[in-house]
């Protein structure tokens, strides 16, 4: 028999706002660079959780200017420029938040069930990103890695999300990230997990079958 669905967890980055691994992907397209190259130069092998600077960044090991300057050195060494910054001024160029996921979270939480933002990402663009969603009214919790001191997809994190929502079981979970790797981690602790892509349209679709089937 299916478990109910009783918490919803959100990625932050690819699913209520552009990837930022499409904005690290655009740079080496604009620089003649791989763009697969310049996209695991800036944020490192992203299904592991290793030292790459991006990865102790995000745990909030080391800050952002020093994140910057080890992965200029790691690109210089690879005979190009991969700056951090321009890639998030890119993503600060983007367009704004989804309406659509904003409005699904909103409906969610109304509904009844615990939602969360599950995020990797850096203390120093707290002030960035946070204000662009209205937190409190969305999610009962918002868990960042760099707070909490360990990244997607190191289970810890989900274990811990699913601990702060009120000791939710994973089978009774869903999340949705916009990338496989992470949204495979959360699988291998029983979470049911729905990808994201630019269009979130087909995510909202999947999204409402799981619901419906649960």
């Amino acid at each position: 028999m299916s478990e109910r669905v009783e918490a919803v967890l959100f990625d932050f980055g690819g699913v209520f706002t552009e990837s930022p691994f499409e904005a690290a992907r655009a740079l080496g397209r604009q620089l003649g660079i791989d763009p697969s190259l310049m996209m695991d130069t800036v944020f490192g092998p992203y299904d592991d959780d290793t030292d790459h600077p991006w990865h102790r960044l995000e745990r909030g090991e080391i800050a952002l200017m020093d994140a910057r300057e080890a992965i200029l050195a790691l690109g210089e060494s690879r005979g190009f420029e991969a700056d951090l910054f321009r890639v998030l001024a890119a993503l600060g160029r983007s367009a704004g938040p989804r309406r659509e996921m904003i409005a699904r979270a909103r409906a969610l939480r109304g509904a009844g069930l615990r939602t969360a933002i599950v995020t990797n990402n850096a203390l120093e663009l707290r002030d960035a990103w946070r204000p662009l969603l209205p937190l409190d009214e969305l999610f009962d919790a918002v868990v960042d890695s760099c707070e909490v001191g360990f990244r997607k997809p190191d289970p810890r994190i989900f274990q811990h999300a699913l601990a702060v929502l009120g000791d939710i079981a994973p089978q009774r979970a869903l999340f949705l990230d916009d990338y496989e790797g992470n949204l495979r981690a959360a699988r291998a602790l029983g979470i049911a997990t729905v990808l994201v892509e630019a269009d979130p349209a087909p995510a909202l679709a999947v999204l409402d079958e799981l619901l419906a089937s649960r």
